[in-house]
Order: structure tokens, then sequence, then C-alpha cells
């Protein structure tokens, strides 16, 4: 087969303790999933989960040096706890999710709330609030074998050594294993995906220049700086 040109290279990230890379298939988030970031946001403490996605190539493993994106006056940041799936399948139960589960990261998902809101108000998709080049920094996935399921523990982040966002994995209203079990009844899951799974309260606007450094408990760490 010949291909009409060169075909985009795997989106991969580093794994923890290895020299394999998790080669990254799908990007699935999961909206409003701490009660107090979906009050900030003006929305239903307890609705159920909903979903958006990002492309794979939004991705910037490891973070580092991050473009400031275009067409934004108001950008903002979430830090979330990232799933990494290494099986997949439709209708999961959710006893049967921590099965799928590879590892975790710490991720960032940037978003241009101007854009965002604007859609929402005229009842547009808001993808491009959410989907742009470099939006989902992404830490080195922690292995499920060498630390276990985090299912609590402080996750939180810091714009230039001040403390924006600061929660903890237990306030999620749907826990990783439902999200799993609930994203499966929408489409088939499969090995490569990955779940940004929510941000707790804080999140706020980031200028060029500005330092963010992320951390969730017993994942890791994450840092970028916006150029």
């Amino acid at each position: 087969m010949t291909y009409l040109f060169p075909p985009a290279p795997q989106v991969a990230i580093p794994v923890v303790g290895s020299d394999a890379l998790f080669p990254v298939r799908r990007v699935y988030c999961v909206g409003r999933n701490y009660a107090e970031h979906a009050a900030e946001m003006g929305a239903d403490r307890r609705e159920p989960p909903f979903f958006f996605s990002k492309p794979a190539d939004a991705l910037v493993p490891g973070g580092g040096e991050v473009p400031y994106p275009p067409a934004t006056a108001n950008l903002q940041h979430e830090v979330e706890l990232v799933v990494a799936l290494q099986r997949g399948g439709a209708d999961i139960a959710a006893a049967d999710a921590a099965d799928c589960v590879f590892g975790y990261a710490v991720g960032i998902d940037l978003t241009r709330r101007d854009l965002q809101t604007r859609a929402k108000e005229k009842n547009h998709p808001w993808d491009m609030g959410k989907g742009f080049d470099h939006s989902a920094p992404v830490s080195a996935l922690r292995p499920v074998a060498l630390s276990g399921h985090p299912v609590a523990g402080a996750i939180g982040l810091q714009v230039n050594g001040q403390i924006r966002q600061s929660g903890d994995l237990v306030q999620m209203t749907w826990p990783v294993a439902e999200v799993i079990s609930h994203l499966s009844r929408l489409v088939r899951l499969a090995p490569g995906d990955l779940i940004f799974t929510g941000t707790p309260a804080g999140v706020s606007t980031v200028v060029r220049g500005d330092l963010i450094e992320c951390a969730v408990a017993g994942v890791g760490e994450l840092s970028i700086t916006l150029r």
C-alpha cells in the first residue's frame, strides 16, 4: 500500500519505570465530575456524567513549553487524573472496570473558555473550546502494578507558585470505575484510550509566561510554561 503522504506519527506517552511507550488511540474527557467545580460552572451538582473528546495529537506528553493558543482571551486550566486503558469493550460493569486500567497520569485540560461559553450560548458544539492544538498536557503514566488504583489523595494546581486548585480524588461525583462503565455504554472502549476524569474547583485564567504546576498524590507531577 502506498500513502499519498506520510501518515501522522503514533502519539505515545512514556511509562514510569519502563522504556516502553503507551500508544494512544482516543482521548475522552468527563465534564463536571467534582461538585464544587460543577457549581462554579453554574451546573447541577448531581447531573449524570457527560463526555467530550480531544484529538490524540492534542496531547503534550511530559509537559514543558506549551504554545498559547490563538483565538482566545480567556485560557483556563483544569488539572485532572487521567486513566489509561489496556483493555476495552462495551457495557463494562463497574465491578470489572479496574481490570481495564493500565495506569494513571496527571493531565491538564486547557480550555478556551470564551469560545466554549459563546458556543454554549448559541447551542453550538464547543469542540474548538476544548480540542485545539496542545490542549492536553499529560505526565508519564504510572502503571497500576507500581502503585495500585488511586481512590483518594490530593489533586491540585499552582500558577506561578500560587495555589489555584486544591481537592481530593474522593470528591469525584463519579469514581473511575463508574466513569469507565458509563462511557462504555456510549462507545466501545479499546486499549490505548485515555480518560480525563474531571477537575476540582478553582479553574482560572492563565496568560503567556505563566508556569503551571500540578500533581496528583501517588500518581505524579506535571508542569508547563505557556509561551
